[in-house]
């Protein structure tokens, strides 16, 4: 058996082999001699047994450097192992996560994965007879060899005394971007687990120490339970082996192998228990003292709500709280809405929501009595939430988080008896989406929290309960209610004094007006972004797409088969270059042409014309020297290139001119008189209507009342806070476009998931088949949560005119 499992509590005659000397992870590489050692580490993943063919086996698996400085960053000390065989067999049926591993006999190898695993950049091979692995379980004692030899197939087992890992806790004011540490901290901050795009859940924390210092962190788990179990502000979280990060200027924490973490009651004066899913954890008197310590300087720094939840009997109309109470029965309303029916032993003061559902459809207690009835309150849990609720349990106990007493619903859906107005009703809204910790989650049955909800209740006689008054829930689904100011991703930058208006209103009152209005994204165009670059001219108004390297190549290629002299009075420099490749086709020549004027003014370097070089030579020039123009010479007269391609070259920069409204200059005064060498000079002096790079999308805006499409052109600039210039040459400035669009849409969420926008709307109209049409577009809105790196370029539009 080439794994060995080491037990505990061993006599002095079962021993691992002799220790040989050991290669730590960080110092790996391909030339490392691995005869006669060994690599220690902690199982921080597993991967599936993969079947080869028969008795052909391939397992990978992670392993971090167990005795790592904290200040070693985990892409070093963590490490893929590829094992093969039985022993890859042997390592599925004996390892789980967590173990701690003694290999030997292994190669090293570069590991192709490096790049997106972030880990070591090489990685361990396993194989055969002389590879052998020892594994000490994570619930097991590690202890320190004793040298000698045992090959017996069977577990082997260890005497001497017990390793004491002990773990160093990092104040939050210390920590450096890069490392992996360990916390304790108190929770100002939660969000509840969410799915993300992939398999795994995301929860988002900020948290606090005594060093005043808030950080945000960030936890994926590919398990729900395995989540943090946070309840409220103020609860005490302990993380291991987080890894630290620069984030919008802000050192953030993020979940990093071997991640774990254990969360406990802040309260100060209540049990020291710890709340974690893990079935092995280390937890000693060291830690209780620091949740003590925790709890009372939190209890002093006013960190938390003195009422972190509020009764209904203290609900107030148009207030968001968080609210404590059991769960009676619940009810699905439609795909996107479910109808939970709560108490917690109070009455609120206000008239409440009635909720209809079908009696088939309840699920919990049918029937009520008189007395309960009138302390029970309907909450609306929708979108994201829904999936959540159906796992809910009748009679459990629940902390629902920012719950929404909205005043005033609308006329209900009436049942066959009919059914009176609600204006003055108050009800309760669980908003899909997840900002300002919505959520709701349930409660274990000793949580201190719900001690005195317990008395309450149970104040209530069992006979109270199962009384034969019907139990009636009506339901309707709310208004569309806005988001709050700190959920808007936009701002709007006019001076307009108008009232905010609904989409539909938009579409009724029709052009020429100025809007405003509040939308979410619900689709956009074009989602290859690159497509939204135009070229715009402001002579003819016309726009265009800006062509591809693939069109302006071929521009190029074609006038190489112009080989004549160029006949005129410029400094003339050509290179004969060789065939690429030989065989295949003719030399050619690279010709320099500079105005003999430059030259005079010793600026003979920052005009360059170019002929017969291709798209990529003149890239490469371009890098070198400030302007450079391509020209062929038909008839030998010199004049610039087709302006398909463009017609100025500043470094990565390309410009381009308007083929309509251009009148091309030739001969020997091209270029004469230029005196400041930028774009514009350059086009004038050629003779070339120059083009202006835009921005142009279309968004489709969707609100309670419908959809309406509009276009991002005019201010799109200022809405991404780049400059289409830019993002036509700068990979981070697109990548700037990118993230905002899939901020404002993020691929493959809902609407409730969506941020709400602030925009400001302008209608107008043009003229299409003879035909007069409505269009709308987007200007005077900004993105919030930018910093512009560039200052936009402003110019005039089609909306100008």
């Amino acid at each position: 058996m080439p794994v060995h499992v080491v037990k505990d509590g061993a006599g002095p005659s079962t021993q691992v082999p002799a220790q040989p000397q050991r290669i730590s992870i960080p110092l790996l590489c391909p030339t490392s001699a691995c005869t006669g050692k060994t690599v220690k580490g902690r199982v921080v993943h597993k991967g599936p047994l993969v079947s080869m063919g028969e008795d052909n086996y391939v397992l990978k698996t992670v392993i971090q450097e167990e005795d790592s400085q904290q200040d070693m960053s985990p892409d070093h000390s963590s490490i893929n192992v590829i094992l093969f065989g039985a022993l890859a067999k042997d390592y599925s049926e004996s390892v789980s996560q967590g173990d701690v591993l003694l290999v030997a006999g292994f190669t090293v190898g570069k590991s192709p994965t490096a790049h997106k695993d972030k880990l070591h950049a090489c990685n361990l091979q396993l194989a055969g007879d002389d590879a052998w692995v020892y594994v000490w379980p994570s619930t097991v004692s590690l202890r320190a060899f004793v040298p000698s030899k045992r090959t017996s197939p069977v577990s082997t087992e260890v005497t001497k005394a017990a390793k004491v890992v002990k773990y160093t806790y990092a104040p939050l004011s210390d920590l450096t971007p890069g490392v992996v540490v360990n916390v304790y901290a108190v929770v100002t901050f939660f969000k509840q687990p969410f799915r993300t795009k992939g398999t795994d859940y995301c929860s988002t924390l900020k948290i606090t120490d005594q060093s005043n210092k808030k950080v945000g962190c960030t936890i994926f788990c590919d398990k729900l339970e395995e989540h943090p179990k946070i309840f409220k502000m103020g609860d005490i979280i302990r993380l291991h082996r987080v890894k630290t990060q620069l984030f919008n200027g802000a050192i953030s924490l993020l979940t990093s192998h071997g991640f774990s973490v254990v969360t406990f009651d802040g309260t100060v004066g209540s049990p020291v228990v710890p709340r974690t899913s893990s079935g092995s954890f280390k937890f000693g008197e060291e830690d209780c003292q620091a949740v003590e310590a925790l709890r009372t300087w939190a209890a002093n720094q006013s960190l938390v709500p003195a009422v972190p939840c509020v009764p209904l009997s203290a609900v107030q109309p148009k207030t968001y709280f968080d609210l404590t109470c059991q769960l009676l029965a619940k009810a699905p309303v439609d795909s996107s809405c479910t109808l939970l029916k709560v108490w917690d032993g109070s009455k609120c003061p206000h008239p409440l929501l009635d909720v209809f559902v079908e009696p088939n459809t309840l699920e919990g207690s049918p029937t009520l009595s008189k007395d309960i009835a009138n302390l029970t309150a309907n909450v609306l849990v929708y979108d994201n939430h829904v999936e959540v609720s159906r796992q809910l349990k009748p009679g459990s106990y629940l902390r629902i988080y920012n719950l929404h007493a909205v005043p005033g619903a609308s006329r209900l859906p009436s049942n066959d008896s009919g059914q009176s107005d609600q204006t003055e009703h108050l009800g309760f809204y669980l908003h899909g989406g997840s900002s300002y910790g919505k959520g709701l989650r349930v409660l274990p049955d000793d949580s201190p929290d719900i001690l005195d909800l317990k008395r309450i209740l149970e104040t209530f006689s069992d006979s109270d309960i199962n009384d034969s008054s019907l139990f009636e829930v009506w339901s309707t689904p709310p208004e569309s209610i806005g988001a709050s100011p700190d959920e808007i991703a936009t701002e709007r930058k006019c001076d307009h004094t108008v009232e905010q208006v609904s989409l539909a209103e938009v579409k009724s009152r029709g052009p020429p007006q100025v809007f405003h209005v509040q939308a979410q994204l619900k689709s956009y165009q074009p989602q290859r972004l690159y497509q939204s670059l135009k070229l715009y001219c402001h002579e003819c108004k016309t726009i265009r797409d800006v062509p591809d390297d693939v069109t302006v190549g071929g521009v190029f290629s074609e006038a190489q088969k112009d080989v004549g002299p160029c006949n005129n009075g410029y400094w003339t420099l050509e290179l004969n270059l060789p065939r690429e490749p030989p065989s295949e086709s003719p030399s050619r020549n690279l010709t320099l042409l500079i105005s003999s004027q430059l030259m005079g003014k010793g600026k003979a370097k920052e005009l360059i014309f170019l002929k017969g070089a291709t798209l990529e030579e003149t890239c490469r020039i371009a890098s070198a020297y400030s302007n450079i123009v391509p020209v062929t010479s038909p008839q030998g007269t010199m004049t610039p290139l087709d302006l398909s391609a463009p017609f100025l070259f500043r470094g990565t920069k390309r410009y381009y001119g308007c083929k309509q409204c251009s009148q091309l200059k030739v001969g020997e005064s091209l270029g004469e008189g230029v005196e400041v060498l930028d774009e514009k000079s350059v086009a004038d002096a050629l003779g070339v209507q120059l083009l202006q790079y835009g921005l142009l999308m279309k968004l489709e805006l969707q609100d309670g009342t419908g959809s309406l499409e509009a276009l991002l052109w005019r201010d799109a600039e200022s809405f991404f806070h780049v400059s289409a210039e830019d993002a036509a040459n700068d990979q981070e400035a697109q990548d700037r476009v990118q993230e905002t669009m899939d901020r404002l849409c993020p691929p493959g969420s809902s609407m409730a998931e969506r941020p709400w926008m602030d925009l400001c709307l302008s209608a107008y109209t043009v003229e299409e088949n003879g035909q007069r049409l409505a269009c709308y577009q987007i200007c005077h809105t900004d993105t919030r949560g930018t910093n512009p790196h560039t200052h936009p370029h402003t110019h005039a539009t089609p909306s100008d005119t």
